[in-house]
């Protein structure tokens, strides 16, 4: 009779094994299926039994005399668990973030559920149909599915996504659900990667206790959230954080965190503009202007001394071409209505709260108001101001000139709203006007010149190094109404160059006779002057008055390219007046300066503050009840 081990080839009869050995498994096979054998057959608790259902003969004789063949058995079913908490790398990283609800719950001491947050770290793309998670710890895996070159690795080390996807494939084609135990870890999970809104948001919401940083962030909870104004970090809180707008809110400061150290240090240059932590310092400035530029906004309108005021400066203040309102507004009025604090009251009121009032001044008809953003206020000087007046006989102050100085930081400003002698031909009293302005304003007083060897006693516009002049000038166009209109007929980009042409004010500052020094940016609007009053039709009276560029907006600098004008343009919309109003968007580079100076202390108008508050909650109020009418007196009928 042949011998058993005659049936199988030279390749399959198996090797001898010392005695007292078991026989190794293949270790690409330990989930894949079972050996034949009773030691190496193990059946997990809750499994089914195997389908397969032949004895197993252990056989007695010798290894070398006998052999009987071996049939690889398909592997059996895999059991059927419920689905646990998932541990795996992908799962962790597809975590949603929480709300500003659930924000607000964790700080008060209720912690989320594991698994709440979701970190977009950005990974490997993923596929539409990804397979079930595992739950599995990494020592499960074979070493022969691992990632190569890292069988001997640490299991921070381990390529998770790569082994969970080769297990997904195996147990796919076994025609089972890859579904293996639920236990935890037995070793560290991967180290994730961190970054700048998990570490932020693992320690403020009290999650991963059982991560193993946890505790190193537990221990620097004293320490001030990282700043956006701080050295070194991302310039706003919104900018680097992949949460949402709520969660960045509860999580940043915008005040930088001071140092011990810096606090305990003492500097001879301490109030000077190299010192560190000076308030008009080149640091305080970086943090609020990195570009060192201010958005400027300067207006002037006369008003006619009309009491109706139009119902919504939103024209003026916030035109429609600026994406983002200006860090300062400086508006002047020529013959203001008879009401002036309301019309600071509407300023207020169309800015709203973001802005205060830092000084308003008045000279009879003229009015200047100044209004910038509220946590600005602490990097001005004390305002000053000063009056000329012109016309002596006039009981009214109509004619003359108010002018406005103050520091910001380290740059100084004067603004000037003048109102010169009306009349076609009066063009010399006009430029003596100015010549009365420029030598009978005296400013500055207290705060100190920035640049005294550069400053002319006799001129008030070279002691500042910006200077914004704006106002009723009266300037006309020569060649009469006749010659005008037939100008204005033509399109805007031929008729504004040709009306240039007669304009009398830009002769004269060619000739050099007034405002020295002084540059005005491209017009490309219609003259603002002389309107019938709520039309877009100049004069129509027996006067017949021409029209012409009368309001104007002038600027200097007493360093080359400080001033930029962004937008020059007028308001066609406002015509409560026979003037348009003429405003001007300007950047302005701001230097640092020196805390020896007068500064305002934070002060401004509170009442007014509170007023213009009162009047944006009440008129809101207003709005809804007449949608809410409107919308229940709507009555829908069905044919």
């Amino acid at each position: 009779m042949p011998s058993k081990s005659g049936c199988l080839g030279r390749s399959q009869v198996p090797s001898p094994q010392p005695p007292g050995h078991t026989r190794l498994r293949p270790v690409g096979r330990m989930l894949r299926g079972h050996l034949n054998t009773d030691k190496d057959l193990a059946i997990h608790p809750g499994s089914p039994p195997s389908d397969n259902k032949s004895p197993v003969n252990i056989s007695t004789e010798d290894p070398q005399s006998k052999a009987r063949p071996f049939t690889p058995k398909p592997p059996p079913p895999r059991p059927k668990l419920e689905r646990a908490l998932s541990l795996d790398e992908k799962g962790w990283r597809r975590r949603r973030f929480q709300t500003s609800h659930e924000d607000l719950a964790a700080q008060n001491g209720v912690s989320p559920s594991r698994g709440s947050l979701q970190e977009r770290v950005p990974g490997p793309p993923t596929h539409t149909c990804s397979p079930p998670r595992l739950s599995t710890s990494l020592q499960e895996i074979p070493a022969s599915r691992r990632a190569p070159g890292r069988a001997h690795g640490s299991p921070s080390s381990l390529d998770n996504s790569a082994s969970l996807d080769l297990l997904y494939r195996e147990g796919a084609s076994a025609g089972s659900t890859p579904r293996l135990a639920s236990r935890l870890p037995s070793c560290p999970l991967p180290a994730m990667d961190w970054n700048f809104a998990s570490d932020s948001l693992r320690t403020a919401n009290k999650v991963d206790a059982d991560h193993a940083d946890y505790k190193l962030h537990l221990q620097t909870r004293l320490f001030r959230a990282h700043s956006s104004l701080g050295p070194g970090q991302p310039p706003s809180p919104l900018a680097c954080d992949h949460c949402s707008l709520h969660s960045a809110k509860s999580s940043f400061s915008l005040l930088a965190p001071v140092r011990a150290k810096d606090v305990r240090s003492r500097s001879y240059l301490e109030g000077s503009l190299l010192a560190s932590g000076a308030l008009m310092g080149a640091e305080e400035l970086a943090r609020y202007f990195p570009d060192r530029s201010v958005g400027l906004f300067v207006a002037t309108w006369n008003m006619q001394g009309q009491k109706e005021l139009p119902p919504n400066l939103d024209e003026l203040l916030l035109p429609a071409e600026a994406d983002y309102a200006q860090d300062l507004y400086v508006i002047g009025v020529q013959e203001g209505c008879s009401d002036r604090r309301e019309w600071e009251t509407r300023l207020q009121e169309t800015l709203g709260p973001h802005y205060v009032m830092l000084h308003s001044a008045a000279h009879g008809a003229l009015y200047v108001s100044v209004l910038l953003r509220r946590d600005l206020i602490w990097f001005c000087s004390e305002v000053e101001s000063s009056t000329v007046t012109t016309r002596i006989v006039s009981h009214i102050k109509t004619k003359g000139a108010l002018g406005i100085g103050f520091t910001f930081f380290g740059t100084s400003f004067l603004f000037i709203t003048s109102h010169f002698t009306s009349g076609d031909g009066k063009v010399s009293e006009r430029l003596l006007d100015y010549s009365k302005t420029i030598q009978g304003l005296a400013l500055p007083k207290n705060v100190p010149d920035t640049c005294p060897y550069r400053s002319d006693s006799a001129d008030v516009t070279t002691r500042f190094d910006g200077v914004f002049w704006f106002g009723d000038f009266n300037f006309r166009l020569s060649g009469g109404r006749v010659a005008v209109e037939a100008i204005l007929k033509q399109d805007l980009g031929v008729s504004v160059p040709a009306l240039l042409q007669l304009d009398q004010l830009t002769r004269e500052m060619k000739r050099g006779s007034i405002f020295k020094g002084f540059q005005e940016p491209d017009i490309h609007f219609l003259p603002s002057y002389k309107f019938d009053i709520g039309k877009d039709s100049y004069d129509t009276t027996s006067k017949q008055r021409t029209p012409s560029y009368t309001d104007r907006v002038m600027y200097r600098s007493r360093h080359r390219d400080d001033i930029c004008p962004i937008k020059y343009s007028s308001c066609p919309g406002i015509k409560t007046s026979d003037h348009r109003p003429v405003y001007g968007l300007f950047r302005v580079k701001v230097r640092p300066g020196r805390d020896n100076i007068p500064l305002a202390a934070g002060k401004f108008d509170r009442e007014l503050y509170l007023i213009g508050i009162k009047r944006r909650i009440s008129k809101e109020i207003q709005r809804q009840r007449a949608l809410k009418t409107q919308h229940s007196s709507t009555v829908c009928t069905v044919s």
